[in-house]
């Protein structure tokens, strides 16, 4: 009897943190699944019925742990651009010139964009959202828009950038780096980050004081 008693002093039930651990690791899982199938899809062809079938779960599994079809990509895009104001929060907290600071972010940026959740973001028409994630979403974005002005008026104030006109300088170099986003294909491409670097390379030149 002693022995019995014995064996039963390690549970056979998991732990609260086991529960937890083991819903976090399927809550990634569906979010991973989700935001491929919308990354090859786009969002409105895209169906919760496809993201469910790819994992041999049922639909209802997804509304537990993400909601419904709109909550799931902006948990995606919501990540995405998590992401992008963590690379601006680090190159703006290093040494050395904005314009090195700026391009360590570039590089950061367009890394991030030619991943699942970053390829999200760029390829997400917000029209297709309801009002209210509309609005999250562009102030999501918004943030990032911020950051990267930020980094360009610091290279421009310390002087290595040019004088040049923050805004617009901004959307030039969102809009190149955005590209790749559409069009990189990992299987057949370079990679990410030689795609990233090479682009880069190219843009900051053109950000350079003259003389």
């Amino acid at each position: 009897m002693a022995k019995q008693i014995d064996d039963l002093e390690i549970s056979p039930f998991p732990t609260i943190e086991d529960r937890l651990r083991e819903k976090s690791l399927k809550r990634e899982a569906v979010l991973r699944a989700a935001v491929r199938t919308f990354n090859a899809r786009g969002f409105q062809a895209a169906s919760l019925d496809e993201v469910a079938a790819s994992l041999k779960i049922s639909k209802p599994t997804i509304y537990r742990y993400l909601g419904n079809k709109e909550q799931v990509l902006l948990e995606c895009v919501t990540r995405g651009l998590e992401m992008l104001q963590h690379a601006a929060a680090q190159a703006q907290a290093e040494a050395g010139t904005g314009l090195m600071r700026l391009s360590r972010f570039l590089r950061r940026y367009a890394e991030i964009n030619m991943d699942d959740f970053g390829r999200c973001v760029i390829r997400t028409d917000d029209a297709a959202l309801s009002a209210e994630g509309r609005r999250h979403f562009r102030a999501l974005k918004a943030k990032i828009d911020h950051a990267m002005r930020g980094l360009i008026a610091d290279g421009i104030a310390d002087g290595s950038i040019a004088p040049l006109n923050v805004k617009m300088t901004a959307f030039a170099l969102a809009g190149a780096l955005n590209w790749p986003a559409r069009w990189h294909d990992p299987s057949r491409d370079m990679s990410a980050e030689e795609i990233a670097g090479a682009m880069v390379d190219v843009l900051v030149q053109g950000l350079a004081p003259r003389g």
